[in-house]
């Protein structure tokens, strides 16, 4: 998709919002609205944006763990899941 194509004014836009709206939700195209010549915001249907939100929490978890890694906080597969195991066992018992 080229930015240059989804690029209107935000006259543009408050003029023919219910159209832009309904064509956002159609195509998942983003719109990028203008304010003197200055790109200032964004304009993007619901689904595109829970998924992009989706994915920047996944990549924080990413990063989470990685520093957790590196900061030698990990412990071995083995180790790991034998912990899980033991703690599922035990809330079952309760």
């Amino acid at each position: 998709m080229k930015l240059s194509e989804s690029v209107q004014p935000i006259s543009q836009v408050k003029a023919h919002m219910s159209e832009i709206v309904e064509g956002i939700a159609k195509t998942h195209k983003k719109v990028i609205i203008t304010h003197n010549g200055e790109a200032r915001a964004v304009l993007q249907d619901i689904e595109s944006y829970e998924e992009m939100q989706e994915s920047l929490a996944m990549l924080k978890l990413l990063a989470m763990s990685t520093k957790s890694m590196l900061e030698g906080k990990g412990k071995p597969e083995k180790e790991a899941f034998n912990g899980i195991r033991h703690r599922v066992a035990a809330s079952g018992q309760s």
